[in-house]
């Protein structure tokens, strides 16, 4: 009697999980099929949610496990219901097969018979149903996620783990298999939890793992009532869900509003913030926004000395005092250090150290004069002379870019006229030379193409720039409501935001430089 080892595999764990789980009806057909052939069954393996398309055989247990009992001849038959369960890569499968053939196994399927390599037509018919099983898992995935992109254009939610802050209700819709599906929603006692992280994240500075220790220290869970891992909260932060678009793949949904936990401009804060502080500190690009907000001084990435270009860095020193009643009290100072003039890198004029609360307060008083004299002033005028500023600006670009286009259209019209004479032998420039000539005036006539377009553009869309241009100042309003009375980590972040840098000069003399994008509104 033959001795078998059976292999059964499903793809996914929904097929695991389903009514529809086709492994016991696979071990029946098998069972089934060695009893007629008069074998015995001495083993069988079950993969579960393993796709034989995605999962080469070298990664798979199962296969590995049976390659080696083949080695140690504990089998004669090797049987599958379909032979695509032993896998479905084209470059790989047939292979694979044949090494079992190879080492003394026949392999069999319950219901397509057996696999030779006896001749070169066998060896063509087995890479040739691999190849046809290859090629179903391509449109079965193509398939796939075409109805999933489908389902995210009309606004329906794709599926898998729902994201924290949202839950699914049933309400009657039912899929292609007549099986009732829940329709995602807002939860509202997890989407308040939701808001508070990003407010954490974008208004207070907090970093990943402070967000987390914040909430544990709150006793707020996720899902499944366990800690936040960092993964699960960076993935928030980035999950396009909360401003109410649904996503599949690169498939995106319109905006749907009653999915909508998160503002845009607070959504696109939060990518900017991520963004800068995953960059690795240079020089000449140092990060706007601090890495955390704990500290006491309030410019400590902004701040510069005005005399020779140094970075101010804190420095602490503790100090300590005798009170009358003999109690001593310990205090620490803290400073503004210019970096170059302390290790000697250059010669700098300027002071050497610059007092924290100094400093801080007069950044302070700026803003609180800046922010009153905003709130004082009408919105309609701000906007609409911010909104003129921009457009007298990008005119005045787009007149230089299409001189800029003229000028290069006119020159490599010139050279190319000159070809004809090189061919003749009357031109001054040598072939070599006027081909290298050509090549870069071309590229220079296409950017300033470019540009030229770019600011074209930019004045069709006039109404996305009033939009954008009342956004702004929507948030300096909201930034000049919240300044005075908040925390001293809001008040660091609102300063990234809208300070470029600061310039510090002897006797305290500072020169602010604002954000661009709010620098019109600020010049007032």
């Amino acid at each position: 009697m033959k001795r078998v080892y059976c292999l059964y595999r499903v793809s996914t764990l929904e097929q695991v999980d389903s009514v529809k789980d086709d492994i016991p009806m696979q071990k029946q057909m098998c069972r089934e099929f060695a009893e007629r052939q008069g074998w015995g069954i001495v083993n069988e393996y079950s993969e579960k949610g393993i796709s034989g398309f995605k999962v080469s055989a070298k990664d798979r247990d199962a296969i590995q496990d049976i390659q080696k009992a083949a080695v140690e001849s504990k089998f004669d038959v090797l049987l599958v219901f379909m032979f695509d369960r032993i896998g479905r890569i084209d470059s790989e499968t047939p292979f694979v097969v044949e090494w079992f053939v190879q080492n003394g196994i026949e392999v069999w399927s319950a219901t397509e018979g057996q696999r030779r390599f006896e001749t070169h037509v066998d060896k063509l018919m087995n890479y040739i149903t691999f190849w046809q099983a290859s090629g179903e898992s391509i449109k079965t995935s193509v398939r796939t996620k075409a109805g999933m992109a489908q389902l995210v254009k009309e606004g329906y939610y794709r599926g898998g783990t729902v994201p924290y802050g949202y839950q699914l209700v049933k309400k009657g819709r039912m899929n292609k298999r007549q099986e009732e599906v829940g329709d995602i929603e807002i939860n509202p006692y997890e989407s308040e939890n939701v808001k508070m992280i990003f407010n954490k994240y974008v208004h207070e500075g907090y970093g990943i793992n402070r967000i987390i220790n914040y909430l544990a220290e709150n006793n707020i869970t996720n899902h499944s009532g366990n800690r936040f891992s960092f993964s699960s909260i960076r993935d928030m932060i980035q999950n396009v869900l909360y401003i109410g678009v649904l996503k599949s793949g690169e498939t995106l949904s319109d905006v749907i509003p009653r999915l909508q936990i998160i503002e845009n401009y607070i959504f696109e804060r939060a990518q900017m913030i991520r963004t800068d502080r995953s960059k690795k500190y240079e020089e000449d690009i140092a990060r706007k926004i601090p890495l955390n907000t704990k500290g006491e001084a309030l410019i400590p990435s902004l701040a510069h000395c005005a005399h020779c270009g140094g970075k101010l860095v804190l420095t602490t020193n503790p100090r300590s005092y005798t009170r009358a009643d003999g109690t001593v009290v310990e205090t620490k100072r803290v400073r503004y250090r210019c970096y170059n003039k302390s290790r000697k890198i250059c010669e700098c004029d300027g002071q050497s150290e610059y007092g924290m609360e100094r400093l801080d307060g007069i950044i302070t008083e700026v803003l609180y004069g800046l922010f009153k004299n905003l709130k004082s002033l009408p919105e309609n005028k701000l906007v609409e002379k911010r909104y003129q500023s921009e457009l007298a600006s990008c005119m005045n670009k787009l007149k230089v870019a299409k001189t800029d286009l003229k000028k290069h259209s006119d020159t490599l019209k010139t050279l190319q006229d000159e070809v004809y004479k090189s061919l003749e032998g009357t031109s001054k420039f040598d072939a070599e030379v006027l081909n290298d000539l050509i090549k870069q005036t071309k590229k220079k006539v296409s950017l300033a193409e470019s540009m030229v377009q770019q600011y074209e553009s930019e004045l069709e869309n006039r109404q996305q720039h009033v939009a954008d241009i009342q956004i702004q100042y929507n948030e300096l309003i909201s930034w000049a409501d919240m300044f005075q009375d908040s925390s001293k980590e809001t008040k660091k972040m609102i300063i990234a935001y809208l300070i470029d840098s600061v310039d510090v000069r002897r006797g305290y003399e500072v020169e602010i430089k604002f954000n661009i994008a709010y620098e019109q509104f600020c010049m007032v």
